[in-house]
């Protein structure tokens, strides 16, 4: 029997429900867990705060899209204001609104965690057959010579002109119409995000989906999670709606994401079991770089990134420790006119000037590899309000100093004819001899705009619960029955786009769910 959506207009009272296994979290994580458990026959359950949005409901616009598929409209920040906090609040999670950018953990990354942090069961050959289904499912493949844009082009050339390793991003995408609409959510259901992919697969199975659904707080019996209490949402309002559920069963699964797990264990109370619990953040920072171009550019057009220059992906050091250069990814950028039109620094005419030629905009964006001695926190008071705290240590601002200017770079090479920064003293760079305008770059809090589209840690994996939360089974130190399964359980950054990591290690989790 398929599984049903219930949400805040159709669940009329108060109830108690019974699964073999609840989940929190819709995203790339619990959809993938709730698949891999449907498919064994388990009964799942998944609890979703934010609504329910098919791609009918899809409409390409901006502000609405934001509004139904990005948590805050996109409006969060960490404690400073400098940076956008990208996650998602809607059935199908983030995945709904990413680039669809959909790498294999680099097995350098792996290895590292395994002899630094202890996690097992998670190697390359461990994962590599998780992959090749995902590939099938979510029809995985190096994007297309069609799926370049002009940016894109430009990108691929001044990186081969340049001597950079670059290769084409591998893409989840079916019968893609190259709208642009991306991060939009896609209403042609091309992008193959969960939306339309495990969570129809799971539901199939008898999955049943609660949106709208509030989780609150996990009642302990010994060393046992006994229940679950949620309470559902008036979407129209967001407000409590006076209706509370009672999750009840013998597995629990917190699938939250970076930003989410984490925070909700610690507003249960957990910070003193769990000392690891919302530290060792990690953010992905994405500082970006526009440029003007001669040519028409229209970023906002085909897909976001076909080409990636991965030549930095890994940072280099002397023998003595000091930094040399890399750390970071760089692809095309890819803003719809509003959100562009925001990015831009500066008011009244200069800004008037620039929105005039914002066909001709174009631009790159990197993502920086978090430094693992430099990673952020979040933590919560005592009324529940989230706090997330990222601050720019030494060897993070060398970082980001190296990836503009390579980002510079590579667009004067592309063609274009000057280039400024998004920060609010509005730099701009005409030629690379004012390079040196980016090593006196301040970077301190709100000086620069940029986003944390890809968090990780918070609830970290490890042997040892003074430093982690999970071991490397995603059980929940100390208790039988809790799993966490999302990007929350890395030890550091992916140091590529997190989704495809995220999933193949629900699969694993999967796995060792089953066997216990």
């Amino acid at each position: 029997m398929s599984g049903r959506v219930y949400e805040w207009k159709n669940l009329g009272n108060s109830r108690t429900v019974k699964a073999d296994v609840v989940i929190v979290g819709t995203g790339c994580g619990g959809s993938t867990l709730a698949y891999e458990l449907s498919k064994n026959g388990k009964k799942v359950i998944l609890i979703e705060e934010g609504g329910y949005y098919h791609t009918g409901t899809f409409d390409n616009h901006e502000l609405n899209m934001a509004g139904k598929i990005s948590a805050e409209r996109n409006m969060n920040t960490d404690a400073t204001g400098t940076i956008n906090l990208v996650y998602g609040k809607n059935v199908g999670g983030a995945s709904v609104h990413y680039w669809a950018d959909s790498y294999r953990t680099p097995e350098d990354r792996l290895d590292l965690w395994k002899k630094e942090y202890g996690i097992y069961g998670h190697s390359f050959e461990d994962l590599s057959s998780h992959w090749k289904e995902l590939d099938e499912v979510l029809n995985v493949h190096p994007a297309k010579e069609e799926y370049y844009n002009k940016m894109n082009h430009l990108v691929r050339k001044a990186c081969k002109s340049l001597d950079w390793e670059g290769n084409p991003v591998p893409q989840a995408r079916k019968n893609c119409q190259k709208s642009g609409h991306c991060m939009q959510g896609c209403m042609y259901g091309a992008k193959q995000s969960q939306l339309v992919t495990h969570i129809p697969k799971t539901m199939a199975l008898g999955t049943d989906i609660y949106a709208d659904c509030k989780a609150v707080r996990l009642e302990l019996k010994g060393d046992k999670v006994e229940f679950l209490e949620a309470v559902m949402m008036d979407r129209p309002s967001g407000k409590e709606s006076g209706i509370t559920l009672r999750f009840e069963a013998s597995v629990f699964a917190i699938a939250a994401g970076g930003f989410g797990s984490s925070t909700f264990l610690l507003r249960n109370g957990w910070k003193k079991k769990l000392p690891a619990l919302g530290e060792h953040l990690a953010i992905n920072p994405s500082p970006f770089v526009h440029a003007l171009y001669e040519e028409p550019i229209v970023q906002w057009r085909n897909i976001p990134s076909a080409f990636g220059v991965e030549e930095f992906r890994l940072a280099s050091f002397k023998e003595g420790g000091d930094y040399i250069e890399g750390g970071f990814l760089i692809m095309a950028n890819q803003l719809q006119p509003g959100s562009l039109a925001a990015l831009i620094p500066g008011f009244g005419v200069e800004h008037r000037e620039i929105m005039k030629q914002l066909t001709h905009i174009g631009g790159t964006i990197g993502w920086i590899d978090d430094v693992p001695s430099e990673l952020g926190n979040i933590s919560v008071n005592s009324s529940g309000k989230r706090t997330v705290t990222y601050r720019f240590g030494k060897l993070t601002k060398e970082v980001l100093k190296d990836c503009i200017r390579k980002q510079v770079q590579l667009n004067f090479r592309a063609g274009a004819k000057w280039i400024f920064l998004p920060d609010f003293k509005r730099t701009k760079i005409f030629s690379e001899k004012e390079m040196d305008k980016i090593d006196r770059l301040e970077l301190r809090p709100a000086s620069m705009m940029m986003a944390a589209p890809h968090p990780a840690g918070g609830c970290r994996m490890g042997q040892d619960p003074s430093r982690s939360v999970v071991d490397w089974k995603h059980k929940v130190h100390g208790l039988k029955n809790l799993y966490v399964s999302d990007s929350s359980v890395f030890p550091t950054g992916v140091s590529v786009d997190p989704s495809y990591t995220i999933m193949a290690f629900s699969k694993q989790a999967a796995k060792f769910i089953l066997e216990d």
